[in-house]
């Protein structure tokens, strides 16, 4: 498809052989493995969510559900609603693929990455029960992705980089994904937002779990301990956690020469944005992130 590069050199793939440096790849599953071995904080990350892929699928999950659930988020109609058909879109950092699959329905080609393998085979598992023709999933790390450099009109990637060791620097690397004149949409976990969230962790962590006050998702996994296990751990219990402030996100857009368009929901108070609820509930899913984040979006300087 032209857009898989080896992860080791950059250099292009035919038929998962890179034709600059020669070596080889395989594809168990389906799915190409095109993950290096990685730093020590970044496989203990892997192996948080091959052990509990995130975000869990619901019982019974069907297409139509998926889709009204994805509708059902201010952020992610907004999104779909955006990208034209045809588009190309790599979502970095997929986990299971429902917004990859969510995005694929409406006749772009979307790649979902994720470094955990367990989570991308319950996307590609959901893809083939689905009917989805249009979402292709890759085993990868971020830091060294396979993806080929400029090939995607936009790449999503949220509630990623701040479970990365030093989230600057690998922003650096989404930026070099993203073709002239794309879009690349980030979600964050924002430092002023995400300070609630963590009085919850702090009562959470001291009661050994068995208390955590004030959290409408947990409350509507009550009857599915699969899903709510996942919230749980994802939000509570993850082992590289780092938060962000707009202004330093912006800095990281001057540094890679992109432009800043905006945040959602709005950072202005004066904006009609401001006036959007945050999602949560079963829609948590589509969110840019989890409560207390404050993605942003950016336009990749054409220059």
């Amino acid at each position: 498809m032209g857009l898989l590069a080896c992860p080791a050199c950059s250099g292009p793939l035919e038929q998962l052989g890179c034709s600059s440096c020669g070596r080889r790849y395989q594809s168990p599953g389906g799915i190409p493995d095109l993950r290096l071995p990685a730093d020590a904080r970044t496989e203990v990350v892997r192996e948080f969510y091959s052990a509990v892929p995130f975000p869990a699928y619901p019982p019974r999950e069907t297409l139509v559900n998926l889709r009204e659930r994805g509708r059902r988020s201010e952020f992610t109609r907004l999104l779909d609603e955006a990208i034209p058909p045809g588009a190309r879109v790599l979502e970095l950092g997929c986990g299971t693929g429902q917004l990859s699959l969510f995005l694929a329905t409406a006749d772009r080609m979307v790649i979902g990455a994720d470094l955990a393998r367990a989570s991308l085979e319950l996307g590609a598992e959901a893809a083939k029960h689905f009917g989805v023709d249009g979402v292709f999933f890759v085993e990868t790390d971020l830091h060294r992705p396979g993806l080929q450099a400029g090939a995607f009109d936009v790449v999503v990637c949220s509630g990623v980089l701040h479970h990365t060791p030093d989230p600057r620097l690998a922003f650096q690397t989404v930026a070099r994904l993203v073709k002239p004149g794309g879009y690349v949409v980030l979600g964050l976990y924002n430092a002023f937002a995400r300070l609630p969230h963590r009085l919850r962790r702090a009562i959470a962590r001291l009661s050994g779990f068995r208390l955590i006050p004030f959290d409408p998702v947990l409350r509507s996994r009550r009857s599915e301990p699969a899903r709510r296990t996942a919230w749980l751990r994802d939000q509570y219990q993850h082992p590289e956690e780092h938060r962000h402030t707009l202004r330093g996100v912006k800095r990281w857009f001057r540094e890679n020469e992109f432009d800043y368009l905006r945040a959602y929901p709005s950072t202005l108070l004066a904006s009609n944005d401001s006036d959007r609820p945050r999602t949560t509930g079963d829609s948590s899913r589509f969110s840019p992130s989890s409560p207390g984040c404050a993605p942003s979006v950016q336009k990749a300087a054409s220059s």
